[in-house]
């Protein structure tokens, strides 16, 4: 194995797993929201960067494969990403009436680590989206390679999601002078409930019509 293909290989897939994470969605807005408030930032960091390592190593692996002939599966993750993004939408709607109810600092109601990982679990391993992402998409193109052609396509598409999320994450601390007043958490609350409610209508209707 010459280390130009070993490069190739590596780029292809941090820049594949890029282009796929990197977009509004459930588990990106919740990593964006416990990086303003800075609360467990590292602990979620870690799990969503770990978890897509994880799927994507499967996926390599041979996984896509047995969830391409699994619709059922497809159906009933479906369905509990539905329930899941629709009852934390309709706790952010309900928290963006409420002026002053969160800050940007460790002021307020704060969760356990256990009760933020568990939360993150919930955005990341009851979306269908990261399964098609991780284990569907990148997982078929890196098990195009051969041997260890497929280690390093791997530590490229994991890599792309420890620098995105670790982004993500920190990064989001640059907003909190802005995200100090509470109607800018009440526009963020809004639109994260928003968002949830559009993804969890769109994984209800695949979950009955299977489309």
């Amino acid at each position: 194995m010459s280390a130009e293909f070993a490069t190739t290989a590596f780029f292809h897939g941090l820049f594949m797993s890029l282009v796929l994470i990197v977009a509004i969605g459930a588990q990106n807005a919740y990593v964006l929201r416990q990086g303003l408030r800075r609360e467990h930032v590292s602990a979620v960091v870690l799990f969503c960067a770990a978890s897509d390592a994880v799927l994507i190593g499967a996926g390599v692996a041979g996984m896509a494969e047995a969830l391409r002939g699994r619709p059922m599966l497809a159906t009933v993750l479906a369905g509990l990403g539905a329930a899941f993004l629709c009852a934390y939408g309709l706790r952010a709607l309900w928290r963006s009436r409420q002026p002053g109810a969160l800050q940007a600092t460790a002021q307020g109601v704060s969760l356990s680590r256990a009760a933020v990982v568990a939360q993150a679990a919930g955005f990341t391993l009851l979306n269908p989206h990261v399964y098609l992402d991780t284990v569907l998409l990148v997982g078929s193109a890196g098990a195009q390679y051969a041997g260890s052609l497929k280690v390093w396509f791997v530590a490229g598409a994991s890599m792309a999601s420890v620098l995105w999320f670790t982004a993500l994450g920190f990064g989001a601390r640059l907003l909190a002078p802005v995200f100090a007043r509470p109607r800018a958490w009440q526009m963020l609350d809004a639109l994260i409930g928003g968002t949830m409610l559009v993804l969890a209508a769109m994984l209800a209707r695949r979950a009955l019509t299977g489309a």
